[in-house]
């Protein structure tokens, strides 16, 4: 069954770009190297919003695989630490809607 995540970041004001450069070389490399997919990102800059969603489908449960992301010693050695610029993380398991008509 696979697992997604919506996930809404703001980033501080003045460092989406710097965010955005920070996440596609190191974040999300590294995410998907541990068996996540993203499955797209958008930003919204009148609010400084940064939105992704992943997902996952494999053997381990999301809370281990998260868990493994962050002790990961690439991620470990990422300097400057990319979660420096958000000021605030909301993330959210979602689910798919089966439309009848």
């Amino acid at each position: 069954m696979t697992t997604t995540q919506l996930r809404t970041y703001t980033i501080r004001p003045g460092f989406v770009e710097q965010w955005i450069a920070e996440w596609q070389e190191q974040v999300k490399p590294l995410r998907e190297k541990l068996g996540f997919k993203i499955q797209g990102a958008w930003i919204v800059i009148a609010t400084s919003q940064f939105i992704w969603i992943m997902t996952y489908d494999g053997p381990h449960k999301w809370e281990d695989l998260d868990a493994s992301y962050f002790n990961d010693p690439e991620r470990k050695a990422m300097d400057p630490n990319p979660a420096r610029l958000i000021e605030k993380m909301e993330e959210v398991f979602i689910e798919p809607v089966s439309v009848i008509g």
